[in-house]
């Protein structure tokens, strides 16, 4: 929903092609192609609705339109299934037809909308063991992007020595900290690299036990806070902090949820 929402005004101008868009749809699903010729794209669907007579900016705000009310949907818990398919469907489209803008945050989303099409919902008739299935393997999944992550941090000198930070503090247009602020705190910048790096690479390794999964947790989230703060990469670090609390979130509350006589796997959105 905040991803449509973020676009409602510049929408057209991202997908359109010709005079009426930023850059030309068609020269990124060109891109596109070059790389597959199966991965879905919105050029299917306004061709789909060129055929029905309708034109491409109608098209294009029906789109928006089905991905919002999608999103707004799972909000609610209505037509929860239909919802994430058309949520997942219309996302990966739009983040492949503007691969040229997009980043780490499209890639995580649809990650976090396909679990949500395969894996089953919370009710009464819900199998726990079901649940916790998928659970494990998105928890395994957030295992893998983190040390991997850490690693390839860890493997070069820049995340040691700050200059990673740095760049990424002050490079347009995340320089939303003023550079005189940089300037000062400079010199913790090797630390929080190492910081970075440290977290990461662990994750896999201290989330698992109970006396430690709390800490890592909030340390983790705590720095996707700072990132979207800092840098202004407020879906990437809302999208990671809601798989991060839907991975290892229910199990924090397993006592509560014993004491209340309802099992912490419904917990998982």
């Amino acid at each position: 929903m905040l991803y449509a929402w973020s676009l409602r005004k510049d929408w057209k101008y991202l997908f359109a092609t010709g005079h009426n868009g930023l850059v030309n749809r068609a020269v990124a699903e060109a891109v596109l192609s070059g790389e597959s010729l199966f991965t879905p794209r919105l050029g299917w669907l306004i061709g789909i609705g060129k055929d029905c007579g309708l034109s491409e900016i109608a098209v294009l705000f029906l789109l928006w339109l089905a991905l919002f009310g999608a999103g707004l949907l799972l909000l609610v818990g209505l037509y929860a299934r239909s919802a994430a398919i058309t949520a997942w469907f219309l996302y990966l489209c739009s983040a492949k037809s503007g691969t040229l803008f997009s980043y780490g945050v499209d890639n995580f989303t649809i990650i976090g909308l396909f679990y949500l099409v395969i894996a089953p919902f919370p009710g009464p008739r819900t199998s726990p063991e079901r649940l916790g299935f998928h659970r494990r393997i998105l928890q395994l999944h957030l295992c893998i992007i983190y040390f991997f992550g850490g690693l390839s941090k860890a493997l070069g000198l820049e995340w040691w020595n700050g200059v990673s930070v740095w760049r990424a503090l002050s490079r347009p247009p995340f320089d939303l900290v003023n550079p005189d602020l940089l300037i000062r705190f400079a010199p913790l910048f090797p630390a929080l690299g190492m910081l970075v790096v440290v977290l990461e690479s662990g994750y896999p390794i201290f989330i698992w036990p109970k006396r430690t999964r709390a800490a890592w947790l909030a340390a983790i989230v705590a720095m996707h806070i700072s990132i979207g703060l800092t840098m202004g990469l407020y879906l990437f670090a809302l999208i990671m902090i809601v798989l991060n609390l839907s991975a290892f979130g229910p199990g924090l509350f397993s006592k509560q949820m014993a004491l209340s006589g309802r099992p912490a796997t419904h917990l998982l959105p």
